[in-house]
């Protein structure tokens, strides 16, 4: 029987290039294997080397094509790209749809990109529970750009400017995203405003409408202003004033000592997730016995109220 690679293993054939190995970790971390610790202790190492790029905007409004084409440009500049596109799960198998690899199809066979769809399986902000981990593969595996596109749910999508060091928010012209910006609160999470589609009738009016709602917003002095910029993907124009206004952020970031601020909130968030899961875990232990169930019926008989009997069984998982 052929033995099965340790994680340390996996990870150091991730690193010299090796896209099996790649896959392999993110399914063990989409799955959350038993080696997930000792995977994590693998990349440690490894950590805060990557540029993560975050990028979100509703349905239609381009958001694959333009993570083809800022894949394109990035490689241009000789760096090593992975793409967590995050798919809406199917509601029979659970699985991601794979619309987004469909469209990404210009990046293949190049050893210098690497793309994996990921299920959202229910997971709400746009993400998938798992995509924190991956984008530690990705990085771990010598990627210099880990650009994260999520699902493209509309107003729910602000998980992603948690996870990214920039944030893009994509817009499009005729789809009332002016309005729907404030409605959604993405002022607050875009660090980079790309009005794509924007040879078509009404990128100008989204352009001034988008400038005119950033310049209502208050900011102290040095505070990033948000960047506004015009794109066509699908005419592949505009992406290098993406890729300046990407690196104009980027070194905002740097100057005003926010990337290393960003990535600690990045990090304690993922402390607090893994903590809550184990808690979880351990609470779904005891629903199969007494406590939980007779607390439960304490609480529905006004016995006791919820707040006791929470502390009580808290008590009951520290011992």
């Amino acid at each position: 029987m052929r033995e099965r690679p340790t994680p340390a293993a996996l990870v150091e054939r991730a690193r010299a290039g090796d896209p099996r190995a790649v896959a392999r970790l993110i399914s063990l971390v989409e799955d959350g294997a038993d080696e997930l610790p000792a995977i994590a202790a693998a990349l440690a190492p490894h950590a805060g080397t990557a540029q993560i790029i975050g990028l979100t905007g509703a349905p239609g409004v381009g958001k694959s094509t333009t993570t083809n084409e800022l894949v394109r440009a990035l490689r241009a500049r000789d760096q090593r790209v992975g793409v967590l596109a995050v798919d809406p799960s199917s509601p029979f198998t659970g699985g991601a749809i794979l619309g987004d690899r469909v469209r990404m199809q210009d990046h293949a066979l190049d050893p210098g990109v690497y793309i994996r769809s990921m299920s959202s399986r229910g997971h709400l902000g746009g993400l998938s529970a798992a995509t924190p981990q991956a984008t530690r593969v990705l990085e771990g595996a010598g990627c210099d750009v880990v650009v994260v596109e999520t699902v493209g749910v509309g107003q729910a999508e602000v998980e992603v400017a948690s996870l990214a060091d920039t944030t893009l928010v994509l817009l499009a012209p005729g789809m009332g995203d002016a309005i729907q910006a404030v409605k959604a609160g993405i002022l607050e999470i875009a660090d980079v405003f790309v009005v794509n589609k924007a040879d078509r009738d009404g990128a100008d009016a989204t352009y001034r409408d988008i400038q005119g709602m950033i310049g209502l917003g208050e900011r102290e002095p040095g505070e990033w202003r948000p960047q506004v910029v015009r794109a066509s993907a699908v005419r592949a124009e505009g992406i290098d004033d993406v890729v300046a206004a990407i690196d104009k952020h980027q070194a905002w970031l740097v100057e005003h000592g926010e990337l290393q601020i960003r990535r600690e909130r990045r990090a304690a968030a993922e402390i607090e997730a893994i903590a809550l899961g184990v808690l979880r875990e351990r609470i779904g232990t005891l629903r199969g016995g007494e406590l939980l169930p007779g607390l439960a019926q304490q609480v529905a008989t006004g016995a006791t109220d919820p707040y006791r009997a929470a502390a009580e069984l808290l008590d009951r998982l520290d011992t």
